[in-house]
């Protein structure tokens, strides 16, 4: 049986940007995946305090050039990529200047939340997966870390769902402690992917755009919930157990041989010559 496509996503990964625990889980998980011979790409943000020069990231002509659409505004996509030269990894980075060239990533100087987080995540997770396509790559697994990732699901289960490249692909989500407190992505984060690319009724599930209803929106699109911490919202515990999806606990942060026996569940068959 063929080996099963990885598609990491996820707001950080060390070492270009630390912010959380996630940063050090999609360094290590993706390159353990590949040394047991699965196939993997890694997409994040190029946030404005990644340093292009250090971790020597360069245009990919052949892949920026795109706009997304968000809020009924064209917002042209520059895809860069950097090597981890001990790992033999490629990391791909998604880059706009009004969205991601700021001096912070979430929260502004005097640490208040930006007001149009809402509208680069799903900047992201749009220019994640037309990205993909444009590579011609079809994952098997496609692996969301963190609330940055939080539509992901949504358009690959509603918008994607019949596209050649992620028609056969499975959600995982990656849940972690990432309460942002009072903070919110607002209801217009529902609101927007329903302008353009989904029912209204099929982004409601993501509320008021709070820390829980984020989560609570991409599990309902979510095939495999991963569970990465062990102090989650007790809310957030119970809409799993209440809509019966399927958890993933691993055996710590480490434990690659359930990881890799997870992935291989979702293996492509080989064709028959």
């Amino acid at each position: 049986m063929a080996k099963t496509k990885i598609l990491f996503i996820t707001h950080e990964m060390s070492p270009f940007l630390e912010i959380s625990k996630i940063s050090e889980i999609t360094r290590q998980l993706p390159q353990a995946m590949q040394e047991k011979g699965f196939e993997i790409r890694i997409l994040m943000p190029r946030f404005g305090n990644i340093n292009e020069r250090r971790n020597r990231l360069h245009e990919v002509i052949r892949l920026s050039g795109m706009n997304i659409v968000v809020d009924n505004n064209d917002n042209p996509l520059i895809i860069k990529v950097a090597s981890l030269p001990a790992a033999r990894m490629q990391v791909y980075f998604l880059d706009n200047e009004e969205y991601f060239q700021r001096k912070k990533v979430f929260r502004d100087e005097s640490g208040k939340f930006f007001n149009d987080n809402n509208e680069r995540s799903l900047f992201f997770g749009k220019g994640v997966l037309e990205t993909v396509k444009k590579l011609g790559w079809s994952p098997d697994v496609v692996h969301c870390h963190g609330w940055f990732s939080a539509m992901v699901p949504l358009y690959l289960k509603k918008v994607y769902h019949e596209d050649p490249t992620f028609k056969d692909a499975k959600v995982f989500y990656s849940l972690y402690k990432e309460d942002f407190g009072a903070d919110t992505l607002s209801a217009k984060y529902g609101e927007m992917p329903a302008q353009e690319d989904v029912d209204v009724q099929d982004s409601a599930a993501y509320g008021s755009g709070n820390y829980v209803d984020l989560y609570k929106g991409a599990l309902t699109y979510t095939d495999v919930a991963v569970i990465n911490d062990s102090e989650l919202n007790a809310e957030v515990l119970q809409f799993i157990e209440d809509q019966k999806i399927r958890v993933f606990k691993p055996n710590g942060d480490d434990d690659y041989e359930s990881f890799s026996t997870l992935y291989e569940e979702f293996a492509p068959e080989e064709i028959e010559a």
